[in-house]
């Protein structure tokens, strides 16, 4: 009797070494599974008609797909014209400012030399800054300040041009100006503080508090998740 019931311990032990076994082979391979089959996270396209209806101009508001920037054509700091054309396939953040403003502006700034010293290597993202006063920030002007914000030529692009190319932009394209009414001289309008980042395609995903290094943190986390998104769709 001692050595049958020696024989079956060992024979239940040894199964339970088995089924360990196999235990963590599932495991390991539902995890591995799980890792390669869950969708991967994605940021989301904002159209017009998602969006507060004071940044939108009225022509667009009603538009629930298929958004995209419009064209556009603006003198950079080195006095170079910049189109649509030169940033195609590349990654976009956009602002809007004026080189004179005396409040959130500067924290603005502070923000996007903290994004070009985290993108100053990688060619598929650039910074645009629109002036929301060309008629003062003139090409001089916007030279100057882009040398006091350490702008390195071909990443960060200070931008300035005709006030109502930039106004539509604004308010046809990147959401960014609240139109309050009026006499439509600048004082009409007022600049957020957001930084909007646009993919390769020229579709919106996503709006951040240029004057919070927080949300600016979010942006950059955000950032990886498009890379990725454009990586596996290129």
């Amino acid at each position: 009797m001692g050595g049958t019931e020696i024989c079956i311990m060992k024979i239940k032990k040894a199964d339970w070494v088995k089924l360990a076994g196999v235990g963590i082979v599932f495991i390991v391979a539902f995890a591995a599974g799980y890792q390669i089959l869950k969708p991967s996270k994605r940021l989301p396209v904002y159209n017009p008609s998602q969006l507060d209806k004071r940044l939108v101009d009225e022509a667009v508001q009603k538009v629930g797909r298929n958004h995209r920037v419009l064209p556009f054509a603006l003198l950079n700091q080195q006095g170079d014209t910049l189109t649509e054309k030169d940033v195609s396939g590349k990654i976009r953040i956009v602002d809007f400012f004026f080189t004179t403003c005396p409040g959130i502006c500067k924290d603005m700034a502070v923000q996007m030399r903290r994004l070009q010293e985290e993108y100053a290597s990688d060619e598929e993202i650039i910074l645009l800054s629109h002036s929301v006063t060309p008629e003062q920030d003139s090409l001089p002007v916007i030279k100057a300040y882009a040398e006091l914000q350490g702008a390195i030529e071909g990443k960060w692009h200070i931008l300035t041009g005709s006030k109502k190319h930039i106004y539509t932009l604004a308010r046809q394209s990147y959401f960014a100006i609240l139109d309050e009414g009026g006499s439509g001289d600048e004082n009409d309008f007022i600049h957020t503080e957001n930084f909007v980042l646009v993919d390769k395609k020229g579709r919106l995903r996503g709006f951040y508090d240029g004057t919070s290094a927080e949300d600016i943190s979010r942006l950059i986390e955000d950032m990886e998740i498009l890379k990725e998104e454009q990586k596996s769709r290129s």
